[in-house]
């Protein structure tokens, strides 16, 4: 139990109310006189225990929970609000602990020293002879001055302790070097420099912060061609995309993201003005990446040199990876992976090749119209795998077109919708020039005689063990707002549906609980800025007792698939139900406070009345929108 929860389960907010409102029983609830505006004819205020809510009908127009009656009450914020009720009810808020303060610490003491090593290298690639050298050579590769400065390349020199000695005399320890990565143990004792005689390529995370170096050679016996830093608690292959910190806002605009190989292709792809490109930086594309991607986009080309997705890799399947764990490892291409991933993030993910034997950097350095037009062309990861499969081979040849069919039929099998299976069976037909009945025929065979798969985890329909009818007001609150946590581009499609539905768009005023409703807001300031991740950028704005609330929301929610279409439509029906139970309780409300103006003989009668016109026409709405989701669930199911 977070603090925030455990203040609310010893404050009973009827009590806290009392304390500066008189308030009188009603029914299951309590009213009184706004304590926030005159008023002393008709008692507009109201306090629901069984929610923990109250609300204002009158002036004021506002409502919250014990946490907001605390903040409008003594004119302070929410981290003011949480250290009164704390203290009233004898709950210690959790500080910083000394292991969070230092590990906090130390993690800036490595990113401080990652920073000075990127000045190191700069330094060595402009004021060196090698450096010249190795300079010379990015120039031959197209990359001017402003663009080698911008993404901070430099060059590490030749030497075993070169980088060592001059760290440790700025203070450095061996365990900070070895922490940074940029160090590595001898076998037979002490310390050496990881990096030796490489161009110097600095690693960002997505908010530009240093994590890390990777390197390439320049002398053509060494080995590995390309070098990152190792696994340390700033890197992490599998979690960073190169260039992604500079390529966000283009991304954005652009709706659409660029994977290439190198980084030399991402830096000499930015420098042609295509800077929505990024590289997985030669390890296997992971989820977690596309992950990271599809909070800016959800259509990926996929730019691979011929090698990574010609004929002899083709079916191998995407593991885009020139090196992992600093080996050399064979690129290959998934196309089964690539629709899988596809299909879990709703995403569109075409495949582009180059031209045989040039590499993205050559290509924009040729013709920046011919990489455009090379873009515009990306396919279907299933067109691709055909093509790629029919070049250069018989398609008269009965062997080559069952060959062919073998690989691409599973693939059609594995697509979701049923009118894109229906789309590229006519498509391989043509190609193959047989009979797409024949094609159809020989899939069900094939599927036939494989045993019948095991059932993928179905997403639980809302939390994991009530239904949304039967959820509190809090709980339904907590789980609409995890989801959007996971996803808050999903705000943008919220929106969107409420809209279409003849309702307005999602505010902080559809949440009753202060920590939901201060969560929300930083969801809505996130979408507005484009310096840093959305999720990053609500946690970092976050206090503590508001991280855990953060935290938990994400923990009960991490089992459910956010890009289901089914964990989308149980999200627009809680949204729904709380909409509906406001407007249901703000009609009963605004009912009881237009009698009690009538027996006083209070103008404000008239108000109440056109108000509760208002909120019935809302109200109407909001039945026409779920009587409209619970018809399309019962035909889906049909």
């Amino acid at each position: 139990m977070s603090v925030i929860d455990e203040i609310k389960a010893r404050i009973d907010i009827v009590d806290l109310v009392s304390e500066t409102v008189q308030l009188r029983h009603s029914g299951k609830n309590y009213t009184g006189f706004c304590p926030f505006h005159s008023n002393t004819r008709t008692p507009a205020f109201a306090v629901f225990p069984d929610s923990g809510t109250w609300r204002c009908f009158g002036q004021c127009n506002e409502g919250g929970d014990i946490f907001g009656f605390m903040m409008k009450r003594e004119s302070c914020d929410f981290s003011e609000a949480l250290r009164i009720l704390a203290d009233k009810a004898g709950v210690q808020l959790k500080p910083v602990t000394v292991e969070e303060q230092v590990a906090a610490e130390e993690n800036e003491h490595l990113r401080t020293l990652l920073e000075e090593a990127v000045t190191y290298y700069r330094h060595h690639l402009l004021n060196s002879v090698e450096g010249e050298q190795a300079l010379e050579y990015l120039k031959e590769r197209g990359l001017d001055d402003a663009t080698l400065e911008a993404f901070g390349i430099g060059y590490a020199p030749q030497g075993w302790e070169v980088f060592l000695s001059n760290f440790k005399s700025k203070g450095y320890t061996d365990i900070d070097l070895l922490d940074a990565g940029m160090v590595s143990e001898r076998e037979s004792g002490g310390l050496h420099d990881r990096f030796r005689h490489r161009i110097m390529f600095p690693i960002r995370d997505e908010r530009g912060r240093m994590s890390g170096f990777g390197a390439r050679i320049r002398d053509p016996e060494d080995v590995p061609k390309f070098l990152n830093s190792p696994q340390t608690v700033l890197f992490d292959k599998g979690k960073l995309l190169y260039g992604l910190d500079r390529a966000r806002k283009a991304i954005r605009e652009m709706d659409q993201v660029i994977i290439v190989e190198g980084y030399l292709d991402v830096i000499a792809l930015h420098q042609a003005g295509f800077t929505n490109t990024v590289s997985p930086m030669g390890t296997a594309l992971s989820e977690h990446q596309l992950n990271l991607l599809k909070r800016y986009t959800k259509r990926i080309v996929l730019a691979l040199d011929p090698d990574a997705a010609g004929e002899k890799a083709t079916m191998r399947g995407l593991e885009v990876a020139r090196q992992a764990l600093d080996k050399e490892t064979e690129v290959v291409f998934d196309a089964r992976g690539l629709l899988r991933y596809e299909a879990r993030l709703q995403a569109d993910i075409r495949v582009t090749t180059l031209p045989d034997g040039m590499d993205p950097d050559e290509v924009v350095k040729r013709d920046p119209q011919e990489w455009q037009k090379i873009l515009e062309d990306a396919k279907p990861v299933v067109v691709h795998v055909m093509e790629t499969l029919a070049a250069s081979q018989d398609i008269d040849d009965p062997k080559v077109k069952e060959a062919i069919a073998s690989q691409v039929l599973p693939l059609i099998s594995d697509l979701p919708s049923a009118i894109e299976r229906e789309t590229y069976l006519q498509r391989l037909a043509r190609l193959l020039r047989v009979n797409e009945r024949a094609l159809v025929l020989d899939g069900r065979r094939r599927i036939s005689g494989r045993r019948s798969p095991r059932r993928t985890r179905q997403t639980a329909p809302i939390m994991e063990k009530k239904p949304v009818q039967a959820m509190s007001g809090y709980a339904l609150e907590a789980h609409a707002l995890g989801l959007l946590l996971r996803q808050p581009d999903l705000l943008y499609k919220i929106d969107r549906a409420m809209l279409q539905e003849g309702l307005s768009r999602l505010t902080i005023s559809d949440f009753q609980h202060s920590d939901h409703q201060t969560i929300l807001r930083l969801l809505q300031e996130s979408l507005d800025q484009d310096m840093v991740e959305p999720l990053n950028f609500v946690m970092n704005n976050l206090s503590l007792p508001m991280m855990d609330v953060a935290d938990d929301l994400l923990e009960k929610t991490k089992n459910l698939d956010i890009n289901d279409d089914s964990v989308f439509e149980d999200l627009r029906r809680a949204l729904l139900i709380l909409r509906r139970s406001r407007a249901r309780q703000e009609v009963d409300y605004l009912g009881f406070l237009m009698i009690e103006a009538q027996e006083k003989g209070d103008i404000k009668v008239t108000q109440y009345r056109q108000s509760m016109v208002e909120h019935t026409q809302v109200l109407r709405y909001l039945d026409h929108a779920l009587a409209n989701y619970f018809d399309q669930s019962i035909q889906n199911r049909l």
